[in-house]
């Protein structure tokens, strides 16, 4: 996948575009950022922000070692699925933009 593949991928799944980042938010604070993916010219990194607002690496890829799902989840190869909640957390950004 490339940068915009992930973008598109992102944005159609419920992520917000915060601080120049796709991101995800606390449930009912649309414009807290808690997690967001950092897409570099040859990576992309998912990052969780601490509760000391320092953010940390927890998955990442290089682009070519990333590939959309064919059932239309999330990426695979890039670690998304070692990320407990972030399918429930994902769903929860998604309902508040439909409905908020």
């Amino acid at each position: 996948m490339t940068k915009d593949e992930l973008t598109a991928w992102a944005l159609s799944s419920g992520w917000r575009v915060i601080g120049g980042y796709p991101s995800l938010c606390k449930p009912g604070r649309k414009d807290d950022a808690i997690v967001r993916l950092v897409l570099k010219v040859t990576v992309a990194q998912l990052e969780i922000r601490k509760p000391a607002g320092k953010w940390e690496k927890v998955a990442g890829a290089a682009y070519g070692a990333i590939s959309a799902d064919e059932l239309g989840g999330p990426p695979v190869g890039m670690g998304l699925e070692k990320v407990p909640g972030l399918s429930r957390l994902m769903q929860d950004n998604r309902d508040a933009q439909v409905f908020g």
